[in-house]
């Protein structure tokens, strides 16, 4: 039985990823330079120390150059691109049925606190979660487990009694290994990556209602314990 949904942020609540990566491959190109997603895609749903721009960008150039004025620049980028978002189709949907199903919700990302509460409380979704688990409250980021593992911890729910909801090939790893059902989302960036294992791939929570994919998930899961349990025959 499903008693609680996790979700991640970055890239499936709100898009920043896409407007974070045209924000460097415009500071990049402003230095004759391209970053191209082969190289970026490692990073997504990770935490900062998986890929430095930055010195990606001065080993591509073969010489310093004034990193604090692209540091501006890139952030100036990125500010005016999210001036225009949204949250993505369908999350308020799905926090609003998961209220009323009576699901316990939690958030698992590898941004700091910080940057997740600003942004909840910029569209008003703080007080639909019960926890926030963040980089700041962990030893590793995805795809190391431990954001899930502690948020199901606070939620009290063991693994297979939870859904991650995630758009990046790190943070469906991170659900898998710590025992999750896991649906991606992919956003206009991670949907050109490649995925390891999932369970349900939507292109939007607005594809399909929160009820009908706990729904298909818990009867996959019920076919598959039928299936792997001992029948008459072999007692």
């Amino acid at each position: 039985m499903i008693k609680a949904i996790v979700f991640d942020f970055d890239g499936l609540i709100l898009d920043t990823e896409t407007p974070e990566f045209e924000s460097f491959q415009e500071m990049y190109r402003a230095h004759g330079c391209e970053l191209t997603l082969d190289v970026w895609g490692t990073c997504i749903g990770t935490g900062p120390e998986a890929f430095d721009p930055y010195q990606h960008l001065e080993t591509l150039l073969g010489a310093a150059y004034d990193r604090e004025a692209a540091r501006k620049l890139r952030r100036e980028l990125h500010e005016q691109k999210m001036q225009h978002t949204d949250v993505r189709p369908g999350v308020r949907q799905y926090l609003t049925q998961g209220k009323e199903m009576g699901l316990r919700i939690g958030l698992a990302s590898s941004s700091t606190n910080e940057w997740v509460t600003k942004y909840l409380n910029r569209y008003g979704l703080l007080e639909y979660f019960e926890c926030l688990c963040t980089r700041d409250m962990v030893t590793r980021v995805k795809p190391d487990p431990e954001l899930y593992l502690r948020a199901l911890a606070i939620l009290d729910v063991q693994p297979h009694e939870a859904i991650a909801f995630e758009d990046s090939p790190n943070g469906t790893l991170a659900a898998k290994r710590a025992g999750m059902f896991c649906v991606t989302v992919p956003n206009a960036v991670t949907a050109l990556l490649t995925f390891g294992e999932y369970d349900m791939r939507l292109d939007s929570m607005a594809q399909l209602p929160l009820q009908e994919v706990v729904r298909r998930l818990s009867e996959a899961s019920s076919t598959t314990l039928s299936q792997t349990s001992p029948g008459a025959d072999s007692l």
